[in-house]
């Protein structure tokens, strides 16, 4: 099968460097990109996991994977940013779906908790959680800050 590559481009979103992926092959090379970490960056990046999963032969896992990607963006944008720094993202190809990576310059460790029945915020990580059947997680990372992984299989992107 012919291997697709998600265009270079350079735009007031995304800043950094796109590898070539391939169709359905499981080595694909992750993609990865640098987003200012600004709200605009959230739907940019959705966009960009959308075009990913689809040139991999995964577009049935979008939906669940881009609601995935919101929130770990919302929380990087919101909670991790720090001044003059990007946030990151990087998207691994599995042989049943997709590792969604978010990356920020924050130390700071997010949590699951539960909102009050009026609080407008703080269900992201639950959602999260019960989206991808509890495979997701906070790592260190080279330099300062923070990974925020999460996995979307074949499983858990069934309604």
């Amino acid at each position: 099968m012919e291997e697709q590559a998600i265009p270079q481009r350079r735009s007031p979103g995304p800043v950094g460097e796109r590898r070539t992926v391939g169709g359905p092959r499981v080595d694909a090379p992750p993609v990865l990109t640098l987003w200012a970490a600004t709200p605009r960056s959230v739907g940019r990046a959705r966009r960009e996991l959308g075009r990913v999963l689809d040139a991999w032969g995964m577009a049935a896992l979008a939906e669940v994977a881009g609601l995935v990607l919101s929130e770990l963006m919302t929380n990087a944008v919101v909670h991790g940013h720090v001044k003059g720094r990007e946030v990151g993202t990087r998207f691994v190809r599995r042989a049943d779906g997709v590792r969604i990576e978010v990356h920020d310059a924050r130390e700071v460790k997010p949590e699951v908790r539960a909102a009050g029945a009026d609080e407008e915020s703080g269900r992201g990580l639950a959602l999260v959680d019960a989206l991808t059947g509890s495979r997701w997680g906070v790592a260190d990372r080279e330099g300062p800050g923070k990974c925020v992984w999460a996995e979307v299989g074949t499983a858990s992107a069934k309604p």
